[in-house]
């Protein structure tokens, strides 16, 4: 089953998607899509749902994430390319709640940004409270699977002390979406096709298989340092291909480029990259 929230940004309603790719309302049987309503989202008949007309914009698919734990160099391909050692255990950082955006709204560059970049990534979303999981299990506290892009600001990341975080959190740099596709119907999630483009050229293009960690390897890893609750979100990292990496000169986001992004099974994302802008108090997610 594919779940969605679409409409306007704060006006998100929640939907499922039918066979032939329309959006089928769900405001009728629950008022969001979120941990506590997912179960009553999936039991859902979507042929008796009401169709959604026209193309509405497409929220982050599950509301209240409660917060994202991501995972760094978890292909080795990507790790030799970052001039970083293999990781001998998951390199487990935060990025913050306030990144989240949809899948194909704009990605707004940090002031004075110089070295921002994409990652295509598979993003799990935790079903169920998950501590000190053993990995047999660890399948089974998964409510469903996204698409997401970790965007990222290297030099924050890398040359502003020791926490990645600082270039990872930035507005807009965690798009997500554009559903929460449930474990049944995705299948084996380490057999997973994934790409990205910049301007219509092709920069990554990977697959789930390769992981250093597997999914079921990382929620239990992760489960030891944190408690996992419904809604968390997992963001399992990147195939090579990065701006960074890119020879013999990097090549990193400017204003006015477009990012499309894909993995097998779970859609497509297209991102406008603008210029830093005032904000204010508006919400992204």
């Amino acid at each position: 089953m594919k779940l969605c929230r679409y409409g306007p940004r704060g006006l998100e309603k929640p939907g499922a998607v039918d066979a032939d790719g329309r959006i089928r309302d769900l405001s009728g049987l629950v008022d969001d899509i979120t941990p506590a309503t997912l179960a009553t989202a999936r039991a859902a008949d979507i042929a008796s749902l009401p169709v959604v007309e026209g193309s509405p914009r497409y929220g982050v698919p599950v509301k209240g994430i409660g917060k994202i734990v991501a995972i760094g160099l978890n292909y080795e391909d990507h790790a030799k390319e970052s001039n970083l050692p293999i990781p001998t255990e998951p390199v487990m950082f935060m990025k913050a709640l306030s990144a989240l955006t949809g899948p194909n709204d704009e990605v707004m560059l940090p002031k004075d940004s110089t070295h921002s970049d994409w990652e295509v990534e598979l993003g799990v979303v935790i079903g169920k409270t998950a501590r000190y999981v053993e990995e047999a299990d660890a399948l089974d506290h998964v409510a469903g699977y996204v698409l997401a892009n970790d965007v990222s600001e290297r030099f924050n990341q890398k040359q502003r002390g020791s926490q990645w975080s600082k270039g990872k959190g930035h507005d807009t740099f965690c798009p997500v979406g554009p559903w929460l596709v449930t474990p049944d119907e995705v299948g084996d999630p380490q057999d997973l096709a994934m790409s990205l483009d910049v301007n219509g050229q092709r920069m990554q293009t990977g697959n789930t298989r390769t992981m250093i960690f597997t999914v079921q390897q990382i929620i239990a890893y992760l489960s030891q340092y944190v408690t996992l609750f419904p809604g968390d979100l997992i963001i399992t990292g990147t195939p090579p291909g990065v701006g960074e990496g890119k020879k013999p000169d990097a090549i990193y986001l400017k204003a006015g480029d477009e990012m499309a992004l894909s993995i097998a099974k779970l859609g497509t994302q297209t991102q406008k990259v603008v210029a830093w802008r005032h904000l204010g108090d508006e919400v992204l997610a």
